[in-house]
């Protein structure tokens, strides 16, 4: 049973007596110090004395107080204990943003145990209620007609997004190369020179450019786009998305016909490895309105498919002038 307290989230005279370290706040590691506070602001929260966590969570009072005053080094098994013992989760004691106040908690606990439709119906409509736009380029203004092509390397956004562009009578774009425009330098350069923040953030300004300048556009959109989810969310706002997705063995076969293996290049398990990327990706590539497997037949048929689903999803007030036209 949970003994309650009225101890404050702040350290009391009797807290600091019992611990001896307590006043070493130099030596202190600013996230500790943070990870101590939430640790004590938990306790207080749920009325439970020092004492009483360090029975529930089985750490010993001495290690608690380490933690709390923000010294030490705790291991992610004591956090664990302790975040449990507390009845939380390991991410509201380490301070993760949907933690940090009760509206963001109590809608956690709204959409917790949904499952994928009902998450995505929430995020469409959140996204219309502040006027970002829904998904799949559904937006206050309508289904925009520029068209994402995302998907791993070797997927054919280039190949195809060239031939949906010229059929359409639309720009195409390669976000990689307007990203080289706005750093004055390759993409490689960026990652090894800048790091991979910095080339997020390139990236991220070069969808939103290309989004203000072109209104109709296809545009080949780099694989590792969908890991930032704030740049994810503007493309799905803006853009009908369509998922270019192959078989890994021809994914790889087609990087090395193109003379890059990147971020393959030094592995021997270089399929393995692609597997790898293209599981921890699925499930943010799959957000897309249109799915299209690349390998499933020749690239004839391919794009004719691609065509079809692109011309039955854009808005048809601003493609009537390709929608009776014969594919090339």
């Amino acid at each position: 049973m949970l003994h309650i307290s009225s101890a404050s989230p702040t350290p009391t005279a009797q807290d600091r007596s019992q611990d001896p370290v307590a006043d070493r706040d130099d030596e202190r590691h600013p996230f500790l110090a943070a990870l101590g506070e939430r640790v004590r602001a938990l306790r207080s929260r749920k009325g439970m004395t020092r004492k009483s966590l360090s029975q529930h969570a089985q750490v010993s009072e001495r290690h608690l107080a380490n933690l709390e005053y923000g010294v030490g080094n705790p291991s992610v098994l004591i956090l664990l204990q302790v975040s449990e013992a507390l009845g939380s989760s390991l991410a509201e004691l380490l301070g993760d943003v949907t933690t940090s106040s009760p509206e963001w908690l109590l809608l956690r606990e709204l959409l917790e145990g949904h499952d994928e439709q009902a998450l995505h119906q929430v995020r469409v409509a959140v996204g219309e209620m502040f006027g970002t736009g829904g998904a799949h380029g559904k937006g206050t203004s309508g289904r925009s007609s520029r068209v994402a092509l995302i998907g791993l390397r070797g997927a054919g956004k280039s190949t195809l997004g060239q031939m949906l562009a010229q059929d359409l009578g639309f720009a195409f774009l390669e976000l990689s190369r307007e990203i080289e425009q706005f750093a004055g330098c390759s993409v490689g350069e960026i990652q090894a020179l800048y790091g991979q923040n910095a080339y997020r953030r390139y990236e991220r300004r070069a969808l939103e450019e290309a989004i203000q300048i072109h209104e109709d556009a296809v545009i080949a959109i780099p694989g590792g786009l969908v890991s930032d989810p704030a740049t994810f969310n503007l493309l799905l706002a803006h853009c009908t998305t369509v998922w270019l997705f192959a078989d890994p063995e021809d994914h790889l076969k087609r990087v090395v016909a193109q003379g890059d293996t990147r971020p393959m290049a030094a592995s021997r398990e270089a399929l393995q490895e692609l597997k790898a990327i293209l599981a921890g990706r699925a499930p943010f590539y799959s957000k897309a309105e249109i799915k299209v497997d690349t390998s499933a037949q020749p690239l004839d048929e391919t794009f004719a498919i691609l065509r079809k689903q692109v011309r039955e999803a854009l808005n048809p007030e601003k493609c009537i002038k390709v929608l009776d036209t014969p594919a090339k």
